[in-house]
């Protein structure tokens, strides 16, 4: 009996190790089934916006740089976040408490950068339908270059803000060994809630507003002129289609955004400390983690250049001299 308790703690030859995370054989597999395609989705979807966006020239714009550093965001989480939640579902901690901390660290910089892109992403959205004709030399390469660099050395630098006690002593929040746990008290998870979550929020839904108030007023305008405009008007209701169709799909990956985040900070607002535990498949992590996975989908679906992209990359056309010259557009 005492070897059979024995093999169930992490270290069976120390009293502080913590019991192995069991669960019924079926209900694990489905998991890990379940959890490994997300994974594996997340990833390839992910790259092939990267691959679309950094191969063809066409794509080479400020806003398409925006969604690129998204996508490289996402990637990062299939990649290296979802992993090692999905080995150590029925797993104890081995990697030491300093690999334990610079996991949460590594995730809150990632999850930062991602809710940082969005946000530059309606900024490029609203300059680009409320003000068109200043967007060019508003918007170019250059500053969306800047802005993407500035918001992952942001992103770092909050990261290690955010967990500097325990970078300062891991484990601290370890009950036992073979455990990997931050528990980030209520005070560091408002900053977090209001930084990372309330505040983009609000910033995007208030430039969205904006960005529809403006469109209405330009529809009811080419209706009243139509008639003198009527040589430019295919030209014109074209271009603000195509603007309005890319605010439209940020606007349900913002959607998406809250579906998927709030179970996560709901302990901040109930007044609560919030807990991480990278050996457990916690619902709320795994949410938040899946709006990485959705992000692309969404693409695929309102965004015609990502689904040529997909059949040139697909069919292996991207290997053929001169493809990124292709019209995608």
């Amino acid at each position: 009996m005492e070897t059979l308790e024995g093999a169930e703690l992490c270290f069976p030859l120390l009293n502080s190790s913590c019991k192995k995370p069991t669960k019924p054989h079926t209900e694990a597999m489905l998991i890990y089934v379940l959890l490994s395609s997300i994974s594996v989705i997340t990833v390839a979807l992910n790259l092939l916006v990267i691959i679309s966006i950094s191969h063809f020239r066409q794509l080479h714009t400020p806003t398409n740089l925006l969604l690129l550093s998204l996508a490289v965001s996402d990637l990062l989480i299939g990649l290296l976040l979802m992993p090692v939640e999905i080995i150590y579902i029925e797993a104890c901690w081995f990697l030491g408490d300093i690999l334990c901390t610079l996991y949460y660290v590594v995730d809150y910089i990632i999850a930062s950068a991602s809710v940082a892109n969005m946000v530059l992403i309606s900024v490029d959205r609203y300059i680009a339908i409320c003000d068109p004709l200043h967007y060019p030399t508003k918007v170019t390469k250059r500053r969306a270059e800047v802005c993407v660099c500035l918001c992952w050395f942001c992103s770092v630098l909050y990261g290690f803000f955010l967990l500097r006690d325990h970078l300062a002593q891991p484990g601290r929040s370890n009950s036992c060994l073979g455990e990997c746990v931050v528990v980030i008290s209520n005070m560091a998870g408002v900053v977090d809630l209001v930084l990372t979550f309330i505040l983009p929020i609000l910033v995007i839904i208030v430039l969205y507003t904006r960005v529809f108030v403006v469109a209405v007023s330009q529809a009811r305008a080419m209706r009243a002129h139509v008639a003198a405009v009527a040589a430019q008007r295919s030209g014109t209701v074209t271009a603000k289609k195509t603007e309005m169709k890319a605010a439209r799909t940020l606007g349900i990956v913002v959607v998406v955004f809250l579906f998927c985040f709030c179970p996560y900070y709901y302990p901040t607002l109930a007044g609560e400390d919030t807990s991480v535990d990278a050996s457990s498949a916690a619902f709320e992590i795994w949410l938040a983690h899946f709006n990485s996975c959705l992000n692309p989908v969404i693409y695929a679906f309102f965004y015609p250049w990502f689904r040529k992209s997909i059949k040139l990359i697909l069919t292996l056309q991207v290997l053929k001299p001169g493809s990124c010259d292709a019209k995608i557009l």
